[in-house]
């Protein structure tokens, strides 16, 4: 079972990433549910997609900002 979960944790992940890479404003909501799945592998893509975003904005998110200093720390 272990390796069916882990398995349905990465698809999902992934999923959310394409929806987040995808979406110019990714919902909070969405973001928190990466987040709570996150395991030390995933964490450099997710950052990375992140900084895309805020790359993307003149003005970027301070939410967006705040999720990568938390990560950072």
């Amino acid at each position: 079972m272990p390796n069916q979960r882990e398995a349905i944790r990465k698809a999902v992940v992934e999923a959310l990433m394409r929806k987040v890479a995808a979406d110019q404003y990714p919902s909070a909501t969405m973001l928190d549910y990466i987040e709570a799945l996150l395991t030390d592998d995933d964490v450099a893509d997710y950052v990375a997609l992140l900084i895309e975003r805020v790359d993307e904005d003149y003005y970027p998110s301070i939410p967006m900002l705040q999720r990568l200093l938390r990560l950072a720390a």
